[in-house]
């Protein structure tokens, strides 16, 4: 790098590069705030460990440092995966700080991430999903607001397989109740429509004429969220987690999974059926095959278990 770019590092404390790096992902690279605050907390973590050994500005901190702290990462417990995010994390950054000429040359970047062992997802069993499903319908019968929303919601996750915050995020406008389409807004603000069926439909259509105008009512400022708390709010991450957690925990044999686990299940369930995975890869949104590649072996581990208790000679 040309030295007449790069600029008084000495006086750039790690703090204050760390807010102008996450400025510049979230204005400049318009990553997601979930993506954002991962960033965030990662960068907060190893800033109070390079403050707490005495490094506190940028011109001082070097692959020694960041190999200490993944160190001290794995002593406390974390795990792989963290541990692999982390280091994601700071490579990041440190690229950035020799791009922008905080640093002469980019300290992180034979820092190398640990090994993660790769589990299957969790999938819920379609006999499991329709029983959730038909508790929640016969719930929402008597046309109760948050029940005709729970079931609306929980169809409508299972029918796309779309991310929590996706579904958090939409709007009345992006459901066509016509074509059986929902238009999201995914990773990296990238658009796609997903196709849902009529199970879905009629939990929304029913959700939006009676449920949603009621829980509508008890908010003084309007919104345009599809999905509405109890008091009106546009509902948020958290309370879709804990709604799906307690339902996934009362299933037999359940566990406290969040949302996450349904788009699973949806992929799953799909390719199960004959989907191509490549179609699969449309709907759920994911930029590489090889993240949708997962479910191909969740599949394969159905089929064995299956084979196991069917086949007499297995």
């Amino acid at each position: 790098m040309n030295c007449s770019r790069i600029r008084d590092s000495g006086n750039v404390k790690i703090s204050t590069a760390t807010a102008r790096y996450i400025d510049y992902i979230a204005v400049e690279r318009q990553y997601s705030p979930s993506t954002c605050r991962a960033y965030e907390s990662d960068l907060s973590a190893f800033t109070a460990f390079a403050v707490e050994r005495d490094v506190d500005d940028v011109a001082h901190v070097d692959l020694e440092l960041f190999r200490n702290w993944l160190w001290s990462s794995s002593q406390s417990g974390l795990s792989a995966t963290t541990l692999a995010r982390r280091s994601s994390s700071v490579r990041s950054w440190s690229a950035w700080l020799a791009q922008n000429g905080y640093v002469d040359i980019d300290r992180a970047v034979r820092l190398r991430s640990p090994k993660t062992g790769r589990s299957l997802p969790h999938v819920v069993q379609r006999t499991q999903m329709d029983v959730m499903l038909a508790s929640l319908a016969e719930s929402a019968a008597n046309g109760d607001p948050v029940a005709l929303r729970n079931s609306a919601l929980i169809e409508v996750l299972y029918a796309t397989g779309i991310r929590v915050s996706e579904l958090c995020g939409l709007n009345q406008d992006d459901i066509d109740l016509d074509r059986l389409t929902v238009r999201v807004l995914g990773k990296g603000s990238k658009e796609r429509v997903v196709p849902f069926g009529v199970p879905a439909h009629s939990a929304l259509v029913d959700y939006l004429r009676q449920g949603r105008p009621a829980l509508s009512t008890r908010q003084e400022q309007s919104t345009d969220a599809v999905f509405l708390g109890v008091k009106g709010a546009r509902m948020g991450p958290r309370s879709v987690y804990s709604l799906v957690s307690r339902l996934l925990a009362a299933l037999p044999g359940g566990s406290a999974q969040g949302p996450h686990t349904l788009r699973h299940t949806a992929a799953t369930h799909l390719l199960d059926g004959g989907a191509d995975l490549r179609a699969v890869q449309e709907l759920l949104g994911h930029s590489s095959l090889g993240t949708t590649q997962i479910y191909t072996h969740v599949s394969a581990e159905r089929l064995k278990e299956s084979y196991r208790g069917a086949h007499p000679r297995a």
